[in-house]
Formats: C-alpha cells, structure tokens, sequence
C-alpha cells in the first residue's frame, strides 16, 4: 500500500511534481461560460480571457462528489491518502473534501492555510516525505505543522482587478494607477493581506525582499518555488536578477511555474510570486 497525495487545481506545481499527485479541479465561470480548471481551459486561455473581460470571472468550489471520484480510483488500487486543499478561508473546497473523505479509511484531509505556490511547495514537501516511508495519518499530523513554516509573498502589477473585485475603492484604483502603487501581498493564517505598497516595480522588488527578511529567510534545503500571473513571466525574471544576492544560497536552480486562477482573478497579470519554508 503506498500514500497518494490529492491536491486540488488551485495549487500550482511544475510539471514533473504535478504528473505525481491527483487532481481534484474547480470550476471556473466568464458569465455564462463554465470552463473545468486545468482541463477546459488552460493557463494561457484563462490569462487571455481574463484580460478581455470586464468583468471578473469566478470559480465555484471543488464539489465532495469531485473528491469521492479521486479517492475511489485510490481505495481500489489499496492505497491511502493525504489530501492538500486551498486555504478554508478563501474557498469551501476544504469543507468538500472532508465530507467526500468522511466515508473512506486511510484519507486525511489537511487544509493549506494557503493558496497557489504556497499550496504547491507544501504538496511537494508531503511527496518527499513519502519517499521516505512516512505513511499517511503520520504525513497528515506532520504537514498540519509544517504548513505554518509555508511563506508566499507576492507583488501586483496593477490594482485594477482589486478594484473589479470590489476589495478596494475605484479613487484608491486610481491614484495608484497615476502613482504606479505596486502591493506587497501575502497570505497569513489562510488569509491574503496588503503587506506595503511601492511605487514603481524597482521599489516593489526591494519590498519582496525585505518582506522575505522578515520571514526569516529561506531554508534552501525545502522546495522553494517562484510564480507569475499572465502570459509572461519577463516581470519575474528581472525580479530575479534584481534580488540575485536572496537566491544566492541555493544549491538548485530556481524554479518557476505560472499561477491559477484563483490568484490571478483578484491579482491580475503581471504578479509575480515566492513560496518558501522559513528558514
């Protein structure tokens, strides 16, 4: 019997993580249009739409029966489970997979308390964890305390889909706008908060890295992860050169993957992200 990990789409993996976990999808909506996360639409075709649209898209949560179906195809092979989910606070999936999980043995569900690249690093740590031989309920206990040492920091390019989505005013839009304000954003305990505000990308890329100071720096020995929004990643490429001397520790190349639609609803393109263990 080995352990399985379940994640759900809002999580953002790269390539290579993701072919060794199962995915659980939500669903996202343009008006009428409802499109299944990663498998109707992809990055690409969310970013172009998003950027068309007036309004804002949004996504309804993971449904238990969505869960139930994963963890069938699991049971039947004689394997156990761990389950990552999207932080409680920001979708009811958490919720979906614990009623789905409440008929099965050997599934535990553990709720991020993040989101995106934060969730990814979190799954990646938990496959590493099995390599090792961990079964399940001890990889559940151990990553409802791990989760806590879990950073993302993130900087926005625009305030323009805050302000569509109602989470600031459209004076505050605007004068961002003719100031070029770029928010700090991070998530605590399962939560997105505005950590500062820059003006100009070269003073939001310093904020990045003195947001990550404040963290406590980086354990480089745990799967670090950089992320963006939108259809390039050219912002978060000079971010990198701009803070080489952060990354300089690491023995691995860094790696980058785009970010879903659940930050990049509220985010907008342009973002560019850091999930990390604290050091």
């Amino acid at each position: 019997m080995s352990v399985k990990i379940v994640i759900d789409s809002t999580a953002d993996l790269t390539p290579e993580i993701k072919a060794r976990v199962s995915v659980v999808p939500l669903t996202v909506h343009f008006g009428d249009e409802e499109y299944i996360d990663g498998v109707t639409i992809t990055h690409k075709q969310f970013y172009e739409k998003l950027i068309e649209c007036d309004t804002l898209p949004s996504t309804s949560q993971a449904t238990p029966a969505a869960f139930a179906e994963a963890f069938d195809k699991i049971v039947a092979n004689g394997d156990s489970a761990v389950v990552l989910t999207v932080s409680s606070k920001l979708s009811g999936t958490y919720q979906s997979a614990m009623i789905a999980a409440s008929d099965y043995e050997d599934i535990y569900v553990v709720d991020s308390d993040s989101v995106a690249i934060g969730t990814g690093i979190l799954a990646e740590l938990a496959l590493e964890l099995v390599d090792r031989g961990m079964n399940a309920k001890e990889l559940a206990s151990t990553l409802d305390l791990e989760k806590k040492n879990v950073c993302i920091i993130a900087m926005l390019d625009t305030l323009e889909y805050l302000k569509r989505g109602g989470r600031i005013s459209k004076a505050v839009a605007f004068a961002g706008g003719l100031l070029n304000i770029k928010p700090v954003i991070s998530v605590e305990d399962g939560e997105i908060v505005i950590r500062g505000k820059a003006r100009g990308s070269k003073q939001g890329n310093n904020l990045l890295v003195e947001e990550i100071a404040k963290a406590g720096g980086v354990d480089f020995e745990r799967p670090v992860l950089l992320g963006y929004t939108g259809l390039s990643d050219l912002l978060l490429q000079k971010y990198m050169e701009d803070s080489k001397a952060l990354w300089a520790d690491s023995k691995k190349a860094l790696r980058i993957t785009p970010v879903g639609s659940v930050i990049g609803t509220h985010a907008g393109p342009g973002a560019i992200a850091a999930a990390f263990f604290k050091a």
